[in-house]
């Protein structure tokens, strides 16, 4: 270890230099490279979107992204569009903005760049296998008619089917026949004769996406055409989105403990997680920042990390890439698999300390959800650290921390593609910051605080955007104390789950102290609750472990386009009469769509609204239907008016005064009234 620590900077430099040409596939280390292509005159604007929105309409919230984004739907092609669809289980219901576009062999989708790039991502679907398992399948990339690149898209990472937590195996008979299921509403099992269930029962998860680096630096007006080769074994490849970017030339550090100096292998043949330890080591004795120059790197288990600064070339150049590896006998926490994944030591083990990790992507290999294994990108305990610019892409959880911990930075992250959350707080991480991060297409919540065992404490979620989570919802907020949720942007949660989620379960500890959840977008939100066969809201409040009585100000959000309503309060049927929902505030709010209604309680309590306006509601402005009891004196849930609270749909003002404090008028499962799309207000 001494005599490899002690090699002059000057031979690691070179070698980083031919690694970075290698990467990119150009001759020199890449500067500027010059501008190609001219682009056609004459051709329909590109549409630029954010969230398959205008991005007019969530200026200043969500994060502050690199690409540019650009729905299928908007390009030109010689496919078919599909949706809009809201249902779960279906290729337009899971697509950014609920539409795509349907490719056979032999079709193209074809996008104008707005920008300069010379990157790109395509977020895809092709058909699972038919015993499961996906198959790959070429994808034609060329640029103004040349310059061919083949992407070769799979399927290997995406359908999940059945009940939780999910099979990768379409002909499965059911997981739980034991519980009830809506398909029959009924326990199959406890259900004579039978229900035919329809294989594959409640297929999931269909989305992937890919980046490209084009290998040359193009213009404005330039044309991206995707084509689906004659002869493909993928009956179909719908594509949902491009997004373009100009990636700049790769980060170099010199001074550095460079891991090709300690035998890793930036071909990815040999497993380099040996020699990324040796270089940790000799980092920590030197007082050096360890360095990953570009290239792919295998590692198929944990890199335990403290008190150390893990840098790369950045996320398009620098990769850690492992398999998901079974273990002999299950770990003391459960896990029976390990896989590619940088973690501080357990905080049980006191945990880690002043560690930085930026600038690399981290691919994984996780095809099932097993919830106890520990196979997330990043994880365990880090305190005073912070995680900067990585792409964290086919992991279980993206980031998942067991606390306790504190003063963590997340920033400027892309996680992508996973089977559970892409970032999870869970238990007593304290005065931590997650900020201009986007995520996209998780298979639980998007960002989340879970105050299992310990409580959250001081935390800021803001300017974050996620997108299409599958179930669950987009960020959630599971007990905890002085936490914020500010300035975020949310889109297309998928099922049983919904934008922003305020929840009192999973064991969580109180709520305390304030909970603010204020300047946040939703889009299309408001999901179907398939285990309750009902409508749930925008935003959504939830007593099932204990009453939900800390100050909860919900301010200046706006929930456009909602499927259902746009604010939901609700208890479960066996807790009904025990917790309540009290002490939240609804001000300066606007509502721009719902497909039922603005308010919906199911649970007993209060709430405060003032300054919420709203338009184009589907149904009756507030559903109060209380704990069910309907007494006489009225609903259990009163609304208080603190004035301002304007406009409605065509059942007239959403907040009348005959609605007040307390009138019962429940009607959990109204007509849904699709809303034209959100408009400047």
């Amino acid at each position: 270890m001494a005599r490899w620590s002690g090699r002059p900077p000057q031979r690691a430099s070179v070698a980083v230099a031919a690694v970075i040409a290698a990467s990119v596939g150009l001759g020199v280390v890449p500067g500027a490279p010059a501008l190609a292509g001219t682009g056609t005159g004459g051709a329909p604007a590109p549409v630029v979107t954010r969230a398959a929105l205008d991005p007019s309409l969530v200026a200043g919230r969500g994060a502050n992204v690199a690409f540019s984004e650009q729905e299928a739907e908007n390009a030109t092609t010689n496919g078919t569009a599909i949706g809009p669809d809201r249902t779960a289980y279906t290729l337009a219901g899971e697509a950014s903005g609920r539409k795509a576009v349907r490719l056979t062999p032999g079709q193209h989708v074809e996008f104008t760049l707005p920008k300069t790039a010379n990157a790109i991502t395509v977020r895809y679907s092709i058909p699972d296998a038919p015993n499961g398992g996906g198959i790959t399948a070429p994808l034609n990339v060329t640029v103004n008619g040349g310059g061919k690149k083949v992407m070769t898209l799979t399927s290997q990472y995406a359908w999940l089917y059945n009940q939780y937590p999910f099979t990768n195996d379409p002909n499965a008979d059911l997981l739980h026949p034991d519980w009830w299921i809506t398909e029959c509403a009924c326990v199959p099992n406890a259900t004579t004769p039978g229900p035919t269930i329809t294989k594959p029962f409640r297929p999931t998860h269909f989305y992937d996406e890919q980046r490209l680096l084009l290998g040359r630096t193009y213009r404005a007006g330039d044309k991206v055409r995707l084509t689906v080769p004659a002869g493909s074994n993928a009956a179909w490849t719908v594509i949902d989105l491009l997004d373009s970017e100009l990636v700049g030339a790769p980060h170099v550090r010199l001074l550095a403990a460079n891991v090709l100096a300690f035998g890793a292998d930036p071909l990815g043949r040999r497993d380099s997680a040996d020699a990324i330890d040796r270089a940790i080591a000799s980092a920590k004795r030197s007082h050096l920042k360890v360095y990953i120059p570009p290239g792919v790197y295998q590692v198929n288990r944990h890199i335990v990390v403290d008190d150390v600064t893990i840098e790369g070339a950045g996320s398009w150049y620098t990769t850690v890439k492992g398999k998901e590896v079974a273990l002999g006998a299950p770990a003391p926490d459960g896990s029976v698999h390990t896989g590619v994944g940088f973690y501080g030591k357990d905080a049980s083990a006191g945990g880690s300390r002043n560690v930085h990790l930026s600038g690399f992507a981290i691919e994984g290999d996780v095809r099932e959800r097993i919830d106890t294994d520990q196979v997330n990108g990043i994880g365990g305990a880090l305190s005073d650290s912070t995680v900067d610019g990585l792409y964290i892409h086919r992991t279980k959880v993206g980031m998942w921390f067991d606390g306790p911990m504190k003063n963590l930075k997340i920033t400027n992250n892309v996680i992508v593609d996973q089977i559970a959350d892409a970032l999870n707080f869970h238990g007593g991480v304290t005065n931590s910051v997650v900020s201009n991060n986007f995520t996209r297409n998780t298979g639980d919540d998007g960002l989340a605080m879970w105050s299992e065992k310990i409580a959250n404490a001081g935390n800021t979620f803001d300017h974050n955007t996620v997108q299409t989570p599958t179930l669950a919802n987009g960020i959630a907020v599971y007990g905890g104390t002085d936490n914020t949720v500010s300035n975020n942007l949310v889109a297309d949660p998928i099922r049983e789950g919904s934008g922003i989620h305020v929840g009192s379960r999973f064991g969580a500890e109180a709520f305390a102290g304030h909970l603010w959840i204020t300047d946040n977008t939703t889009a299309r939100a408001g999901t179907y609750e398939l285990n309750w066969n009902i409508g749930l809201g925008a935003i959504w409040f939830y007593a099932l472990d204990k009453n939900i009585d800390a100050d909860v100000q919900v301010v200046g959000n706006h929930f456009l386009d909602s499927t259902y309503n746009a604010i939901m309060l609700v208890s479960d049927w066996p807790v009904k009469d025990l917790y309540s929902i009290t002490n939240v505030h609804f001000k300066d709010i606007r509502v721009d769509g719902t497909g039922t209604s603005v308010v919906s309680a199911r649970v007993k309590g209060s709430a405060s609204f003032e300054n919420v306006d709203a338009r184009n509601v589907g149904a009756v402005g507030v559903n109060n239907c209380g704990s069910f009891n309907f007494p006489p004196t009225g609903s259990e849930f009163s609304l208080t008016d603190l004035g301002g609270n304007d406009g409605g749909g065509t059942t007239g003002p959403w907040l009348a005064p005959w609605e007040l404090p307390n009138t019962i008028t429940c009607d959990d499962r109204p007509p849904v009234v699709a809303p034209p799309a959100p408009s400047p207000w």
